[in-house]
């Protein structure tokens, strides 16, 4: 099976710093991804380098079928429509409704029978147990109903990757384990999530292979010698 994704000693900078270097990453269908790290790390780096939004400058990168150190700014929104991607602070138009946000994004990607774009949006929201909230503004929703209607907008393309950026952050942990809870079943029909998070708890409840962040590098932990079950750091 082809990796997703596919990076050998990748270099990722943003404003021009070095945040990353000599990344080794091959991603897969169906995985479900924990990305650690402390807060500028490189966590958030890496997952935009992923969808062309922090430049990869060395080594061998392919998302998908595309090399991210040659690709043209025309091929990104093709590039985006694989890939769903889930923000910590929701990032939704506040003047519209849930639908009228939904109904943006596809048409944004080029979606233009009403009809179709109706019953996506219909199907999305079930997904994630908001289908009678599509008439709200988002101010109408808690933060927790929020983040599911983004993890709705990331659905919308039926993406075969979905970069979650610590999704749970401004949430509490009843909430929070609702989200992820969710970002789990939709990894078991197929999707893979890649989600970056310094909550290690998720991990007890919900298995996942565990990529840390540090000094620089990027270390599988999925790797590294187990002393007694746990991970040796």
């Amino acid at each position: 099976m082809r990796a997703l994704i596919a990076y050998k000693d990748v270099d990722i900078v943003q404003q021009e710093l070095l945040i990353l270097k000599s990344v080794t990453l091959e991603v897969r269908r169906g995985e479900f991804i924990y990305l650690l790290g402390k807060v500028g790390s490189g966590k958030s780096s890496l997952l935009k380098s992923f969808y062309g939004e922090a430049p990869v400058v060395s080594g061998v990168a392919n998302v998908f079928d595309y090399d991210m150190r040659k690709i043209k700014r025309k091929q990104i929104p093709f590039l985006r429509r694989k890939t769903g991607i889930v923000f910590q602070d929701f990032q939704l138009l506040i003047d519209r409704t849930v639908y009228q946000n939904l109904e943006f994004v596809l048409r944004a990607t080029g979606w233009k029978d009403k009809r179709l774009i109706k019953e996506q949006i219909s199907d999305v929201l079930k997904q994630v147990g908001m289908h009678t909230k599509g008439y709200k503004m988002p101010h109408q929703l808690s933060g927790g109903e929020q983040q599911r209607i983004v993890i709705a907008r990331a659905l919308l393309n039926s993406p075969e990757i979905i970069l979650a950026d610590e999704p749970t952050g401004n949430l509490d942990m009843q909430t929070g384990e609702g989200l992820i809870e969710l970002l789990y079943s939709i990894r078991l029909s197929g999707a893979t999530i890649i989600m970056a998070t310094h909550n290690l708890d998720w991990l007890k409840k919900y298995p996942g292979r565990v990529i840390r962040c540090e000094n620089e590098h990027l270390i599988d932990e999925s790797d590294l010698p187990k002393v007694d079950g746990a991970l040796q750091m």
